[in-house]
């Protein structure tokens, strides 16, 4: 039965892969077009790539999502490992429930809902506390780690749900305190899905749009803002050029995560 449907197969799989992967090859090629029409093709050229470098406005913004997607990954990396953590070995305390739908809300609330509820709160807090003064870095922060965290937990919570609790239970026979067991044991063994939450949400935190257009200020506008402020208007090679070094970018960090993932799986043992 398979045998005979392997073309079938095959057709569906090579249709798919085209459809996801041709617009992406045709956005690089593009990148390289000396026309600044961006449907016409004038040859090749790397002029556009300079002509990116040079556009402030573009490499200010593609700076301030850069240091608020590492800094927004990291926290929500370490706050969500340790929801995670809470939720998976915790098993019975009061409010666990509660604990739960708040750490996972974030991952079926609307973006336009999320970004609006955070918004009236920063302003409820800058009347009451002082701070944070104003929208700007600060706030988008604290917003794209408020739901970033929700995925690192949820992908740290399966890692541990599957995770052979006989090693943390013989390393506390050998005298192992639970300090010295989460970070020598347990911490080793879910690194892995740590890395895959951390790239996880530098990814959604770099693509942000809706949230932070809700909690961003002037002069802190960040590289999906300015992308489409510009798109609107028509696209623009410089925008080709952008979008291929973002995917070179992904490519290599997707790769290097493959390989540590390995390297880990490999020192591990089956």
């Amino acid at each position: 039965m398979i045998k005979g449907n392997s073309w079938a197969l095959k057709l569906s799989a090579g249709f798919g892969f085209v459809f996801l992967y041709a617009p992406i090859i045709a956005l690089i090629l593009y990148s390289f077009n000396e026309s600044k029409l961006v449907t016409v093709w004038g040859g090749w050229s790397l002029k556009w790539y300079g002509e990116l470098f040079r556009n402030e406005q573009i490499m200010n913004a593609a700076w301030i999502s850069l240091k608020i997607a590492l800094i927004s990954a990291t926290l929500a990396a370490v706050l969500g490992t340790l929801a995670g953590f809470v939720l998976s070995r915790m098993r019975k305390f009061r409010g666990k429930t509660i604990l739960s739908g708040w750490v996972t809300a974030p991952l079926v609330m609307p973006e336009v809902i999320t970004g609006l509820s955070l918004l009236l709160l920063f302003v409820a807090m800058e009347s009451m506390f002082g701070w944070p003064a104003g929208r700007g870095t600060t706030t988008i922060v604290i917003a794209h780690t408020t739901f970033c965290l929700a995925y690192v937990a949820v992908v740290v919570q399966s890692r541990l749900a599957s995770l052979d609790e006989t090693l943390e239970e013989a390393a506390m026979d050998l005298g192992a305190k639970p300090v010295s067991l989460f970070f020598l044991i347990t911490l080793p063994l879910i690194s892995p899905a740590i890395l895959s939450g951390w790239l996880l949400s530098f990814t959604l935190s770099l693509d942000d749009l809706v949230i932070a257009s809700f909690v961003s200020g002037p002069g802190n506008s960040t590289l999906p803002m300015v992308i489409f402020s510009k798109v609107r208007l028509g696209v623009t090679p410089e925008i080709n050029a952008l979008a291929t070094l973002m995917i070179l970018a992904v490519s290599v960090a997707v790769v290097a995560a493959i390989v540590i993932m390995r390297r880990q799986n490999r020192f591990q043992g089956p």
